[in-house]
């Protein structure tokens, strides 16, 4: 292990690109612990200063994860969400995509709550107009990975299941058709990276400068009225988003006008 001092690229980046390739060479399993840092810096004959920058970066970056009082481990396999938020809804009505078994879904709260500006301005209401809100928190046997909340115009849930406190049996949307009597028809996924709020980073467990991948999905019934608006917020480097999709075939030519003479 050793970097160039003459090279263009820092110190601290050349280290975090050694270590990186030392992760996929496997070196270094997922769950394993990497020496201390005095031991890297030792190394690589640097500053502990350097070495705990180039582990701040792999671990933005979601290669490591740092234990207060244990060291820095390797992370594990990133969450991979499919489809986004169609997985809810599934390849026809009445069936839904399932979250994996490591992952389980807590009702964290249900009640009134002012409407964040984006929520606000997809259901065309002020800002800080009250709303119900159905906030969530998804997590493995390891931790949090998402944190995520739908919104409802309290006009259309007065009175029914969706202001109780309790998680339901099946979809949200379908619990939702119900109440409100009206269907989902059309959505829209808009995605944005971000750095967390406070409460996000709390909860996540990520530190303030770990960006997050955020996600405002709107629900439209049949007159492109919303529905619901929810939101999902995940550390951006754990998640991956995969997309999968069919191309077009290429159109046929079509066959040229009989009555039209070339020359």
């Amino acid at each position: 292990m050793q970097i160039n001092p003459g090279a263009a690229e820092f110190p601290h980046r050349q280290i975090a690109a050694q270590l990186k390739a030392q992760v996929r060479r496997g070196d270094w399993g997922p769950g394993e612990r990497l020496p201390s840092i005095p031991a890297i810096a030792e190394m690589f004959g640097v500053a502990k200063q350097t070495v705990q920058r180039a582990v701040d970066q792999l671990r933005v970056e979601g290669i490591l994860i740092t234990k207060p009082g244990s060291g820095t481990y390797v992370r594990g396999t990133r969450r991979r969400l499919n489809r986004l938020s169609r997985g809810r809804y599934g390849g026809f009505r009445g069936y839904h995509t399932d979250l994996a078994a490591r992952y389980r879904q807590q009702l964290a709260s249900v009640g009134r709550a002012p409407a964040p500006p984006e929520v606000a301005d997809a259901f065309g209401v002020p800002d800080g107009t009250d709303l119900l809100c159905r906030r969530h928190l998804v997590r493995t046997d390891e931790s949090p990975v998402e944190v995520g909340a739908s919104w409802f115009l309290p006009g259309d849930t007065a009175g029914t299941p969706l202001e109780r406190a309790e998680a339901f049996g099946r979809p949200l949307y379908q619990e939702a058709e119900e109440a409100t009597g009206r269907r989902y028809v059309t959505a829209t996924d808009t995605i944005s990276a971000r750095q967390p709020s406070r409460e996000e980073a709390e909860i996540l467990q990520i530190r303030p400068d770990t960006p997050v991948l955020h996600l405002l999905h709107v629900a439209y019934d049949e007159r492109r009225k919303p529905i619901e608006v929810a939101q999902a917020t995940w550390p951006g480097p754990m998640t991956t988003l995969t997309e999968e999709y069919k191309v077009p075939a290429p159109a046929a030519d079509p066959d040229p006008d009989p009555g039209l003479v070339l020359g």
